[in-house]
């Protein structure tokens, strides 16, 4: 014998039902007994329909109508027309009496639990009459049974106790005497000794389903749902949790008790000490094998099974120095929320004796804290115990797996991948049996929370990173279509999957949860929104995604000023615009403190030599001990391309803006051609060095005439280029005489930096740079004679795009 039960979506309308009866067909068991819950959404209804009778509200005739129409049509639907009529006049007789139950809560204007109770039960009554008489006119051998005739229990109403003594004899005298091959009965309802109609709280038709598999010794238990299974994590929340194929009663119970939703915990005991398995199918994916659930399954290799989350949860904290010591504290408080009827869903103990910690849910919050307080007045009263007060809008995430004890290090690879992306523990339980792995956390950090652990623990440790790009122009656009390029092979190669989240320009901005497809990205910012940089950091806060990161492709102030925002929130930042660090040295300081306080990578490689590795170079030579003595290079690549092409064959006018034309420039040239972007540089690499210093002691030696340096456009400074021709022809002439070369060269030494053109003999490191290349000397006590030396493209928009992409690979790798 086998019980199949099928729950409300499975039975919500006559498309469903029918899908139902197939399976049912299928079976080789040779008897099943079907249990099916209320049409999907009606047991809602008739608990609103009550409440608005109770409450003397005349709408509730609405939705009693709305419930006759549900019934009366799905018969419709299933029912052929010949056999329609016994059918239609047995609803109708059943809505009848529930009429006249709703009127009375109407008339005397409340309701007890016990007509809460009958009123409720008629949905499975009626679902269930009108499956078995369309079965019966398909032709199946069927028959039905009212389950109030075979479940008893106490007279609890709205979660009733079963008497499993009764019950049991019930079953088997029936199920062994029936001779259909099919019999369909109600979920959740049973009745009392008395004979009155109970139910069985929360899960009861999962419940029915798995006393009656007790009772009879059934081969097997099927739950029929709108899942798969149970999952890895819930894929509403998580889209790459996959199926559990096989799975134990223990780890499921976690599971389920922490959330799954496909089963409730009590469902597992009746079957349990019988050893019966249960198995959980899709009603809609019949043919997919679903999850086995059966005792002691455990795969070796496996540790964790699943991550599941229960939301809206408060914390209660009872502490004080007057609990140390001091027998019976324990027991007058959980005495005290057990008599109100609250349950502890997470307990945890400081080894001290100093506080309690427990979580029981939200709606009970206010009730626990005021009845805890009654009862420890005296103590509060005396100082010896604080106040206790609720810390609302928690929720609780584990880990679940049978295996997890044989394995060391789980607990702190689940608090060390949380702590990563800025996921806050409140309190922490794990019980003897070390199956279980709990944690409270903020609410709105759920999602985040439950995609980081499961990247960690369950896919193959690809890990998942979230873009938000700010700045479309030549470097971002250049950046995205790199991206675009190398998904996949990051993805096979790197295990890295790279998603752009959110875009914005100057003008508009956009934002796709599943992220931006980068084959039509302009399009989409095209229709964005109005650009907002607040907004756009409250969208990124708002989201809460793990690994998120803010790339910044802008060279505006105001952009950086945003900075300490994003990494406060554990959001990464990476930037190719220079302003930040070389901004005010204490600015710069409380960048890289927050970045190291939050665990949020701030990555600014492009701030000098676009996509060469000198500033991480830099970095893994203090790391390692060295100490920079000296630092020479020319760090301009746009300097460096006008210097190698500007000759007494052309103008410099022209040269500058050939250099503009081809991305080698910043929108505003002068910012080159004055020297304030090598300043930028070499004060960069001199705080990397770990020095502090800023931008106004450094020693800028310019070669521009101040009427060019003084103006405030574009236009007025390439008009004042052709006006000074002839002084740039002289700086070339002297330059050349001496057989040497004009190179915009930084140093920084004993201190001191300083940045300026000079004539550069041959025999130099700096003679042949050519182009727009850059070149780096690195002077150490480990390099003292013979300089370190990074040389290579130093400009231009695909470069600099792939120094930015590698930062992003570098978190990537963290």
């Amino acid at each position: 014998m086998k019980v199949l039960k099928f729950g409300g979506t499975s039975v919500a309308n006559a498309k469903n039902i029918a899908l139902v009866k197939n399976i049912v067909a299928n079976s080789k068991a040779t008897k099943n007994i079907v249990v099916v819950s209320a049409l999907g959404g009606v047991t809602d209804l008739l608990l609103n329909t009550a409440t608005l009778a109770s409450a003397q509200d005349n709408t509730y005739k609405n939705s009693l109508k709305e419930i006759e129409e549900r019934h009366l049509n799905t018969i419709k639907e299933l029912i052929p027309v010949l056999q329609q009529s016994k059918v239609l006049s047995k609803v109708k007789s059943e809505l009848n009496t529930l009429e006249t139950l709703l009127e009375g809560a109407y008339l005397i204007g409340e309701i007890t639990p016990k007509l809460s109770d009958k009123i409720v039960s008629y949905g499975e009554l009626l679902s269930s009459y009108i499956i078995s008489e369309y079965f019966i006119a398909e032709k199946l051998n069927c028959s039905y049974k009212d389950s109030r005739e075979v479940i008893k229990t106490n007279s609890n109403f709205g979660k009733a106790i079963v008497d499993f003594k009764v019950t049991n004899t019930n079953c088997k005298e029936f199920f062994t005497a029936v001779p259909e091959q099919i019999i369909v009965m109600a979920g959740f309802i049973a009745s009392s000794i008395s004979g009155d109609s109970t139910t069985l709280g929360r899960g009861g038709s999962d419940y029915t389903a798995a006393i009656i598999a007790s009772a009879i010794d059934a081969e097997l238990l099927e739950i029929w749902t709108d899942v798969s299974g149970m999952y890895t994590a819930n894929p509403r929340i998580v889209k790459q949790a996959m199926p559990i194929p096989h799975i134990s009663y223990e780890e499921a119970m976690e599971l389920s008790h922490f959330g799954a939703k496909v089963l409730y915990p009590p469902t597992i005991q009746p079957v349990l000490a019988k050893g019966i398995s249960i198995v959980i199918k899709n009603t809609f994916d019949a043919e997919n094998e679903g999850t086995l659930i059966t005792k002691n399954k455990n795969e070796q290799g496996k540790t964790v099974r699943g991550i599941s989350h229960v939301e809206h949860i408060a914390l209660l904290s009872l502490e004080g120095p007057g609990m140390v010591g001091i027998p019976g504290i324990s027991k007058r408080f959980f005495e005290v929320l057990s008599q109100a009827n609250i349950s502890v869903v997470l307990i945890t103990q400081a080894s001290s004796e100093h506080s309690i910690c427990v979580g029981v849910s939200d709606t009970d919050a206010l009730k626990a804290v005021e009845i805890v307080n009654e009862a420890f007045e005296y103590e509060i009263s005396l100082g010896k115990i604080k106040p206790v007060i609720a810390e609302q809008d928690l929720a609780i995430i584990a880990l679940v797996g049978d295996n997890m004890k044989r394995h060391q290090g789980l607990s702190g690879k689940m608090f060390s991948t949380l702590g990563k992306n800025n996921v806050n523990i409140r309190a922490i339980a794990q019980g003897a049996s070390e199956r279980n792995i709990s944690a409270v956390i903020v609410k709105d950090d759920v999602k985040k929370a439950l995609n980081t652990l499961h990247e960690e623990f369950f896919e193959d440790n690809t890990k998942q990173l979230n873009l938000f790009v700010m700045g479309v122009g030549n470097v971002g656009t250049k950046f995205l279509n790199q991206i675009q390029q190398q998904r996949k092979f990051l993805k096979e190669n790197l295990k890295l999957n790279i998603r752009v989240i959110g875009i914005s320009n100057s003008r508009t901005m956009v934002f796709d949860e599943d992220g931006i497809s980068l084959k039509s990205w302009d399009e989409k910012l095209k229709g964005g929104e109005k650009a907002d940089k607040q907004k756009f950091f409250e969208n990124i806060q708002k989201l809460n995604y793990r690994n998120s990161i803010f790339v910044d492709n802008t060279a505006s102030a105001a952009v950086s000023e945003t900075y300490a925002s994003y990494l406060k929130n554990s959001i990464s930042v990476v930037t190719c615009n220079k302003i930040a660090c070389s901004s005010e040295y204490n600015n710069y300081k409380h960048l890289k403190d927050l970045a190291r306080q939050y665990n949020a990578p701030f990555l600014f490689e492009t701030n000098v030599g676009a996509g060469l590795p000198i500033i991480d170079t830099l970095k893994n030579l203090i790391a390692s001990g060295d100490k920079i003595l000296k630092i020479q290079a020319v760090l301009s690549g746009s300097l460096n391309f006008l210097f190698n092409n500007f000759n007494d064959q052309s103008t410099f006018h022209d040269i500058v803006k050939q250099a503009q034309e081809q991305g080698y420039t910043e929108p505003d040239p002068k910012i080159d051609l004055s020297g304030i972007d090598v300043m930028r540089k070499i004060l960069i690499l001199a705080r990397e060095s770990g020095n502090k210093i800023d931008i106004e002691e450094i020693a800028n030696k310019p070669f521009l005439p101040e009427e060019s340096l003084a103006t405030t456009n574009n236009e007025d400074f390439f008009a004042s280029l052709i006006k000074h021709e002839a002084g740039f022809q002289k700086m070339y002439k002297e330059a050349n005489d001496t057989g040497s070369k004009l190179k915009y060269v930084a140093q920084y030494e004993n201190g001191k930096a300083s940045v300026g053109l000079q004539h550069i003999p041959k025999g130099h490191d700096f003679y042949n740079l050519e182009g727009s290349d850059n070149i780096v000397l690195f002077y150490t006590e480990r390099y003292p004679n013979q300089p370190m030396i990074i040389k290579g493209a130093g400009a231009g928009a695909d470069v600099t795009a792939s120094g930015i992409f590698a930062d992003i690979i570098r978190i990537g790798n963290f």
